[in-house]
């Protein structure tokens, strides 16, 4: 699935009002407090919405942040009707839940009232083709250490902003990003898979990187559905330049095959091809 934004086509929402300003002071600017989401929406569904919202609650348990499921929940059903009125097809959002408004330093206040930001972006038309074989560059920069965050879609996401730039200097389509012992841990945005001798591996996300939707419905759904066997794993750099097959996954482009890393090739993506007719099932 190709993803391809309408320049202009943006709606945004804040607390459920249309908006096009964010309230000063408020601590998601000040100092990344806060979780977010991107979610795949068509026809005004967004896609997979328990599996986004349950990893929003599991942020704002860790952070310490109230439970605004209800809030959120309606602004998403809100923000999936107007853009069903628009007459929509297929829309990119964002939901963003900061910690709001706070005093002057890192200590939150006592009694937080979270913002609720939603954005939507008009995707073109496009067939549910898998996309192109991504080409894959490696990034310097490395995933920082940090178990107490590890999985969490919070909202500092500079190691993956500086990763961009880099594959984007190089012309390529992606970036493999590592972690501080060199361990394969995702692309920049999305969770990586290699397949060796018949097996699906993933890696392990325990001190840093993001736990992505469609990664677990690879594991507990699509992988079990084409009888194919998937498992975490520590994932070297040869380990990944040696696999059968390699590819990734986020919620918008759904699985995208890998055509090349390095100095490895990969012409066929049989795997891939399997998995991405049950994700393609799902949609249709």
């Amino acid at each position: 699935m190709t993803v391809t934004p309408v320049p202009g086509d943006t709606l945004i929402w804040l607390d459920g009002a249309e908006a096009s300003a964010l309230p000063l002071p408020d601590r998601g600017l000040d100092f990344g407090d806060g979780v977010f989401e991107t979610l795949l929406v068509r026809h005004g569904e967004p896609l997979y919405p328990d599996l986004h919202l349950t990893r929003m609650l599991r942020g704002c348990k860790v952070l310490s942040l109230p439970d605004c499921n209800i809030s959120v929940r309606q602004n998403l059903q809100a923000a999936g009707s107007a853009i069903a009125a628009r007459g929509w097809h297929w829309a990119s959002l964002r939901i963003t839940l900061s910690r709001g408004r706070g005093p002057r330093g890192y200590a939150p206040p006592a009694d937080p009232r979270p913002r609720v930001i939603i954005s939507a972006t008009r995707l073109d038309e496009f067939d549910l083709d898998m996309a192109a074989p991504a080409k894959l560059h490696l990034a310097d920069v490395r995933w920082a250490t940090q178990p107490a965050l590890a999985g969490l879609k919070h909202l500092n996401r500079l190691e993956q902003v500086l990763a961009a730039v880099e594959y984007n200097k190089v012309g390529l389509d992606e970036a493999v990003m590592l972690d501080q012992n060199a361990r394969v841990i995702s692309v920049v945005a999305g969770n990586l898979f290699v397949v060796t001798d018949g097996e699906i591996l993933t890696p392990r996300l325990e001190h840093c990187g993001i736990r992505g939707t469609r990664r677990d419905l690879v594991m507990r759904c699509w992988a079990p559905a084409a009888g194919l066997a998937v498992r975490e794993s520590d994932i070297g750099i040869e380990q990944l330049q040696e696999a059968d097959e390699a590819f990734y996954s986020n919620s918008l482009v759904g699985l995208r095959p890998v055509a090349s890393f390095g100095r490895q090739r990969w012409s066929t993506h049989p795997t891939c091809d399997a998995l991405y007719r049950h994700y393609r099932e799902a949609l249709t």
